[in-house]
């Protein structure tokens, strides 16, 4: 029976490099991909391609394909990754260059187009934000993005023209593994069964290093050897979409069964209804067996039809974020730093500022404590809050800062900062109204 390995090069935009290097050195793989985008992560890319025509792709790709490029081209690996973002041409226009410069000729780069979708969201003002039920036209003009979530049929099409290194801009996370599965194996794109296989194997990859037990750690509960030299893993799949996930000999980390098991599970609204561009995938009947030391079996995944619509991803500008920090020691510091908290909130009150919030980092920051224990010697206030100005916002951290000498004693390290804030909201658009095409050069 026909079988394949396809490895996990990144889990997310600024993901560690040095794992997918000895996976592509050591794992004998016919695939690679690199799944490196987010939600904010293509608005802010495409605020950048905005400013720059040449730039809105992953700002690690030239380190990436400086490293990865030799190396695959020697394994013959093929290469897929959604690090064009919110500029695939130009991506591929980088990747040329970089392999030129390698010596590697002949080498296929092709650029999946047509998720974004911005000049049709604008047009279509009707639409329903997902999160809110609210009408798309409550955002006016602040639209900076729209690129809708594609499936795997442009990076089908670019392998089936011989591509060696295949970059997207907004794909589905299991659709970048899930493809050269349907290219190798011939799966129908009416076989929803295999579908689901595959886009759960595709899951399981898409994050790298988690389902090696990165995030799964919790010190003494669930011990993961060597986190430090975490490696990233692999499958060896068959043309059922059955088969073993494991990871190089040698490399940190775990993958057994409680591993996969929290991976399945990421980011799952419900199992049995998992919602892809290219299938409806039921993981519920998932079922995982160790095979050996990070050797683990997968089976019984299944899919149905998928939906008529594709998910667009928003990005628009929502105010501006402010904030300043500083720090309090000695043996009174947390009530030092309660009382410059109130001294600023009562400077910001005529500012008419959102979301405001008051943060002792170490005490409150993350967990609202309501006890204040006395045997902290040290401990840093945080101001920051959304304004709908930049000037605003930068009134924050001024007065964050004038704590000084108009605060109490002992207050030092000041830090400001200002941002736009890019928020994110989805809508649904219908299949046919995206045109998806692939371009093509060589090195």
């Amino acid at each position: 029976m026909k079988s394949m390995r396809i490895g996990s090069g990144a889990g997310y935009a600024g993901d560690r490099l040095e794992p997918a290097l000895t996976l592509l050195d050591q794992g004998n793989l016919d695939y690679i991909c690199f799944e490196c985008l987010a939600e904010r992560t293509i608005a802010l890319a495409q605020k950048e391609k905005k400013n720059d025509p040449k730039k809105g792709y992953n700002h690690l790709l030239e380190y990436r394909m400086e490293e990865i490029l030799p190396l695959a081209f020697a394994r013959k690996t093929k290469v897929i990754t959604n690090m064009g973002a919110a500029n695939p041409l130009q991506a591929m226009q980088v990747t040329r260059e970089i392999a030129k410069r390698k010596g590697i000729t002949g080498l296929k780069i092709a650029a999946v187009l047509g998720d974004d979708v911005l000049d049709l969201v604008k047009r279509s003002q009707d639409l329903k934000i997902l999160e809110t039920g609210q009408y798309l036209s409550i955002l006016d003009n602040r639209i900076i993005s729209a690129n809708a979530y594609l499936g795997s049929a442009g990076i089908i099409e670019a392998l089936k023209q011989g591509a060696d290194v295949v970059i997207t801009g907004r794909t589905a996370d299991p659709s970048l593994f899930l493809a050269p599965m349907i290219h190798e194996f011939g799966w129908s794109m009416e076989d929803f069964e295999k579908l689901g296989r595959g886009t759960m194997v595709g899951h399981l990859l898409e994050c790298a290093g988690q389902v090696c037990g990165g995030y799964f750690a919790d010190t003494d509960r669930k011990t993961v050897p060597d986190l430090w030299n975490i490696g990233f893993p692999f499958v060896e799949i068959d043309e059922n979409g059955e088969g073993i996930i494991s990871k190089v000999e040698g490399t940190g980390g775990i993958i057994n069964t409680a591993t996969c098991t929290e991976q399945l599970l990421y980011e799952i609204h419900d199992p049995a209804h998992y919602l892809t561009p290219d299938c409806t995938a039921d993981f519920s009947a998932v079922e995982f067996e160790s095979e050996g030391k990070d050797l683990v079996r997968f089976r019984k995944a299944s899919g149905k039809k998928a939906s008529d619509f594709y998910k667009v991803s928003i990005g628009f500008i929502n105010g501006f974020l402010g904030e300043g920090q500083i720090s309090y020691g000695g043996t009174d510091c947390i009530a030092r730093a309660q009382l410059a908290a109130e001294i600023v909130k009562k400077r910001l009150e005529k500012l008419a500022l959102e979301d405001v919030r008051f943060e002792r980092i170490g005490l409150n920051s993350i967990t609202p404590y309501h006890s204040h224990p006395q045997d902290l010697l040290e401990v840093r206030l945080r101001v920051c809050a959304k304004a709908d100005t930049l000037e605003k916002a930068r009134k924050i951290g001024q007065e964050v800062e004038t704590l000084y000498t108009n605060g109490p004693y002992g207050g030092g390290g000041v830090t400001q900062n200002t941002e736009e804030v890019i928020s994110v909201v989805s809508v649904l658009i219908p299949k046919d109204k995206v045109k998806t095409h692939v371009e093509y050069t060589v090195s």
